[in-house]
């Protein structure tokens, strides 16, 4: 019998399964991962990543898609607990990444908070022994924060969204887990960042604080690779929270240039603007993005990342800024129906 391994912060004891059906060990059995959210924004980019790698998909959707492709897909959503025994029998990771980003309390937390709970517990009763949960540093609330470690400030989320999405991390990390909290996320399929960054240049003109601020940013294409990373391959991350932007941050400005640069937004030309001249003018320029949302990406807002990428042994890739161009042509879509 293969002997246990203590998962750190659950304070119990789970069996390793034999070597020769560990993820990622050559000459190993074609494992099975379990997924959720494997429509979704980075979901998707993930059940691509593990297909190229060969991998055995079994992945959780409450509307199956026509192009099914290679996975094998299971009926239900995160309250069917049915699905979710059928989901994790027999997997031999499980990335948990379906989560609620907007709503009211009722819908997050039945997602973000229960979801997490009845999936994690799912695993558990499979005895699957790798779990990646996907979290997001929008947990630490409105900065500036500029180059914090893990918990280097306390958590203090500002939407139901990111309350609920805190509090499912607890059911992830008692489950073992390594739990990632990236930052701003980008790449085809983004309908936040970029969508947000075309309507505050229209609303609030200059350079906002001289475009110094520095992000955490990471390609979905590079965070995938991330997560795949994890649930397949021999590495030393881990369980517990680990940021997971790119190791750079970028500058505001920076951003904005590259977008002028590809056509995607007009050049953010203009004097440096203050912060409380920025926070007049959005408030004179009504529109969707909150001055919240706004400070979120017009002030620093850098989550030290390197230790995962080292620990996973996962090269983080050139970064955000590079992976635009391939992007554009979704963006170009995208801004045209806004």
């Amino acid at each position: 019998m293969a002997a246990g391994r203590e998962r750190a912060g659950s304070g119990r004891s789970v069996p390793e399964p034999p070597a020769g059906e560990r993820p990622g060990r050559a000459g190993a059995a074609r494992p099975t991962v379990a997924l959720t959210g494997a429509t979704g924004f980075i979901g998707s980019a993930v059940r691509a990543a593990l297909d190229a790698r060969g991998v055995r998909v079994r992945a959780l959707a409450r509307t199956v898609p026509d192009e099914r492709g290679a996975t094998d897909w299971v009926p239900g959503d995160l309250a069917d607990g049915a699905a979710l025994t059928a989901l994790c029998e027999g997997a031999d990771a499980l990335l948990h990444l379906a989560s609620r980003v907007s709503g009211g309390t009722e819908e997050c937390e039945a997602v973000n908070v229960r979801g997490t709970a009845a999936v994690t517990a799912a695993a558990g009763r499979a005895g699957v022994h790798r779990i990646v949960h996907l979290s997001t540093a929008a947990v630490y609330g409105v900065g500036p924060h500029d180059g914090v470690e893990v918990d280097g400030v306390v958590p203090a989320p500002h939407s139901e969204a990111s309350r609920t999405r805190l509090l499912a991390e607890r059911h992830a990390l008692a489950a073992g887990a390594v739990v990632l909290r990236p930052g701003l996320v980008t790449g085809t399929g983004d309908r936040w960042v970029v969508p947000a960054l075309a309507e505050l240049v229209r609303r609030v003109p200059g350079r906002w604080e001289g475009g110094r601020a520095r992000l955490s940013l990471v390609d979905r294409e590079d965070l995938a690779r991330l997560i795949t990373v994890l649930a397949l391959d021999d590495h030393a991350v881990p369980s517990g929270v680990h940021h997971a932007s790119h190791p750079e941050p970028v500058r505001a400005g920076d951003l904005l240039d590259a977008l002028a640069g590809l056509g995607l937004l007009p050049a953010a030309d203009g004097p440096d603007t203050s912060w409380e001249e920025c926070r007049r003018l959005l408030a004179a320029a009504p529109g969707r993005v909150s001055e919240r949302q706004f400070a979120l990406i017009a002030r620093d807002h850098w989550y030290r990342s390197e230790d995962v990428w080292r620990l996973a042994a996962c090269p983080p890739g050139p970064g955000p800024l590079a992976g635009l161009a391939a992007a554009a042509p979704w963006y170009r879509r995208a801004l045209a129906r806004v």
